[in-house]
């Protein structure tokens, strides 16, 4: 065996065995519950009765917009079909984009009204026009919860309102806004700052105020009513590190911010994410017997990433135990060994290495052809 290419081709890291932290930080959060969680890993790094039952407001439309993003994925419609609003979601109080009965709205634009504007009829334009009414509609977002294992979850209706038995937990927003986080045409709408509707006529402004004030924000949803108090699942991004921020039941908008921005900037302060996406470049090459050709190269079978405390991002090594030999015939992807990533004697995980290439066995034909062209060299 010999080595081939580069290894920080393959330095590639796993998730971490321990999706919590032992220790909780010491941040102050006035918030009846609050969580931040690293997006890539699902690592928790901060919480606070994450598992409480208790009412949403309107970050209720994370599962809204999950739900219209997964029928656009699925070419049921576009950002382009057409949506008549009904009387029904005329009649939605609260944040409204005042959508008259009979109008007509793009999806594109009614999924700004909904992330932007946190417009009530918009989501039930949307939720009627997907599922046939908002009954259905809730139906399929607490089977899209259920599937996403968000146990302490039940919605009653698709925009937030108050109603009895609404109620979802710090840690089921978590869950279902890094679901959303998947879609990354969803930052088109929850990056926007101000933005109108109707030609212009109907001006949005973004509740979010972290959007315009936070470096990196990209997302995610408030909700504040009489009931939920002020809620936040706020998310934001830098150097390839995706966090979520949950603030549910703050006293106050301001704290609603505040204890958003403390659990950002910590998670961003104390922690880094290593990883790469590269399975096609070769980073070993192994013998092969009875083929056609004497070797073949190896590649990474998986993609990973790995959450790490900043001091240890530069201390992880790699150790590559490949196959002392392959026998022909070699086919592509087959197993070969793998990479194993440590700090010290803790194993981070492990990455298949699977062959690059096809290489067949060798025949009596390829072996005379082999002949005859030594032959005709020498």
């Amino acid at each position: 065996m010999k080595k081939f290419f580069s290894l920080f081709l393959c330095i590639i890291f796993f998730i971490p065995v321990r999706p919590v932290l032992a220790d909780t930080p010491a941040i102050s959060v006035s918030a009846k519950s609050a969580l931040l969680m690293e997006a890539s890993t699902g690592r928790i790094l901060f919480e606070k009765n994450i598992h409480e039952a208790m009412p949403p407001a309107s970050v209720t439309k994370i599962m809204t917009m999950l739900l219209i993003m997964e029928a656009i994925d699925s070419g049921q419609i576009t950002f382009d079909t057409v949506v008549v609003a009904s009387e029904n979601a005329k009649r939605m109080g609260g944040s409204t984009i005042y959508l008259d009965t009979g109008e007509e709205m793009t999806v594109y634009d009614l999924m700004k009204g909904i992330a932007v504007a946190s417009g009530n009829d918009a989501c039930v334009a949307m939720a009627e026009h997907l599922a046939g009414s908002e009954a259905e509609f809730v139906r399929l977002m607490n089977e899209r919860a259920a599937a996403l294992g968000m146990k302490n979850t039940n919605f009653v209706n698709c925009n937030g309102l108050d109603a009895e038995g609404h109620v979802t937990s710090a840690y089921d927003i978590a869950l279902m806004s890094r679901e959303l986080l998947k879609h990354e045409k969803i930052f088109e709408f929850t990056t926007i700052w101000v933005d109108s509707l109707r030609g212009g006529a109907f001006g949005l402004a973004n509740t979010n105020k972290l959007i315009r004030f936070y470096p990196g924000a990209n997302g995610l949803k408030t909700g504040s009513t009489s009931g939920a108090l002020y809620c936040l699942s706020a998310t934001a991004k830098r150097d390839d590190m995706q966090l979520i921020a949950v603030i549910m039941g703050a006293p106050s908008t301001k704290e609603r911010f505040d204890s958003a921005r403390a659990l950002l900037d910590y998670g961003f302060a104390t922690y880094a994410v290593a990883h790469t996406s590269d399975t096609t470049t070769p980073v070993y090459i192994t013998k092969v017997e009875k083929g056609v050709r004497t070797d073949v190269p190896l590649r990474c079978g998986s993609a990973f990433s790995v959450l790490l405390e900043k001091a240890k991002k530069n201390k992880v090594e790699t150790r590559i135990e490949a196959a002392e030999s392959l026998t022909a015939p070699v086919k592509e992807g087959d197993a070969a060994g793998k990479v194993v990533f440590h700090i010290g004697d803790e194993i981070l995980g492990e990455v298949p290495l699977l062959a690059a290439e096809d290489i067949p066995k060798k025949s009596f034909g390829s072996i005379l052809a082999q002949l005859l062209r030594r032959w005709c060299a020498a």
